[in-house]
C-alpha cells in the first residue's frame, strides 16, 4: 500500500498536480497497489485530488479523524470526536496562555457533503491558506457542537511556537500538530493521528504495515511515517519529519514522490 500526504507532498508550490506524478501514482494502481491520501484536509477537499489521480479508495482526512470514500464520496467512519464540553474547557485554557487567539472547528457529516457549514471560524480567525473559506459564527457557535478538529490561529506567532505553549498545556487531553508554519495549530482528539487513520485502511485491505510506504512533509505526518514500513520524507519537509524518516526525496516541485515509486512503477 502507498500512502501520501497531499499539500508540500504531492502537491508543490503550484498546488497542483503535475503529469509526471498523475501518471506515475496511476501505474502503481493500475497494478493492483492501493494509493491512500493521509492528509489534514477534510473530506471537502478530497475531489480535486483525486479526481486527477483518479482514485476510488479510501482517503484519511482530517489527520486520522475521518475515513472518507473516494469513489462514493462518502465519510465511512469519524474517530475520536471533541465534544463541546471539552471544546469550551480548551477555549479558556488558550485564551489565557495564548492571548488573542482566534479558534475555528472543523464538522464532519456521515454522508456526502462538500457544504462549508462544518467549518465555523470566529471573526478575525487568520487562515495561512487565505482561501477565504468558513463561515464565520460567535465562539459560543463554533464550539457548540462535536467537532474532528479544532484549529487555533494567531497572526503574531508562528505555528512551531504555538505548538509548544499548547502542549504544554494538555498533556493527553487532546494531540497537537501542525502542517503549516504561518501561526495555525491543530487540535484534536489524544491518539488520533494519520497513522490510526491507516491503520483502520491497512486492516480493511488486508495489508501489514510493513508493506506500507508512506510520504510526508510536516510533523502531523510524524506519526505515519513512524508507523509504515518505510517512510519517506519530503528534502525541503520539517526537521522533526527528517530526523524519523528512512529515506529522504526530492521536494514536492521536483516530483519527489514519483521519483520514488518509479523505481516499480
Amino acid at each position: 500500500m502507498i500512502a501520501s500526504d497531499v499539500d508540500g507532498t504531492l502537491l508543490g508550490p503550484s498546488e497542483s498536480l503535475t503529469g509526471r506524478t498523475i501518471a506515475t501514482v496511476r501505474r502503481a494502481i493500475e497494478a493492483g497497489v492501493p494509493f491512500v491520501l493521509a492528509t489534514g484536509r477534510p473530506p471537502r477537499w478530497i475531489a480535486p485530488v483525486a479526481g486527477p489521480l483518479e482514485l476510488t479508495g479510501y482517503a484519511v482526512c482530517a489527520n486520522g479523524a475521518v475515513l472518507y470514500d473516494c469513489g462514493r464520496e462518502e465519510v465511512v467512519a469519524v474517530h475520536g470526536l471533541l465534544r463541546p464540553e471539552l471544546l469550551h474547557d480548551i477555549a479558556h485554557a488558550l485564551d489565557k496562555a495564548l492571548p488573542g487567539c482566534r479558534l475555528a472547528t472543523e464538522r464532519v457529516s456521515t454522508g456526502a457533503d462538500h457544504e462549508m457549514r462544518n467549518f465555523v471560524i470566529e471573526p478575525d480567525y487568520h487562515n495561512p491558506w487565505g482561501d477565504g473559506e468558513g463561515r464565520t459564527a460567535p465562539r459560543a457557535e463554533v464550539l457548540g457542537h462535536p467537532a474532528i478538529k479544532l484549529l487555533v490561529s494567531h497572526r503574531g506567532m508562528s505555528s512551531e511556537e504555538m505548538a509548544d505553549g499548547v502542549n504544554a498545556l494538555f498533556d493527553r487531553d487532546v494531540d497537537v500538530t501542525y502542517s503549516s508554519s504561518g501561526g495555525l495549530v491543530e487540535l484534536s482528539a489524544h491518539g488520533i493521528t494519520k497513522a490510526t487513520g491507516l491503520a483502520d485502511v491497512a486492516e480493511r485491505l488486508g495489508v501489514e504495515p510493513g508493506q506500507v510506504i508512506a510520504f510526508g512533509d510536516m510533523p502531523n505526518d510524524v506519526e505515519m511515517l513512524r508507523w509504515a514500513g518505510h517512510g519517506v520524507a519530503m528534502q525541503d519537509g520539517h526537521p522533526q519529519l527528517l530526523a524519523v524518516a528512512d529515506e529522504v526525496t526530492g521536494p514536492a516541485g521536483e516530483d519527489g514522490v514519483a521519483q520514488v515509486l518509479e523505481r516499480w512503477f
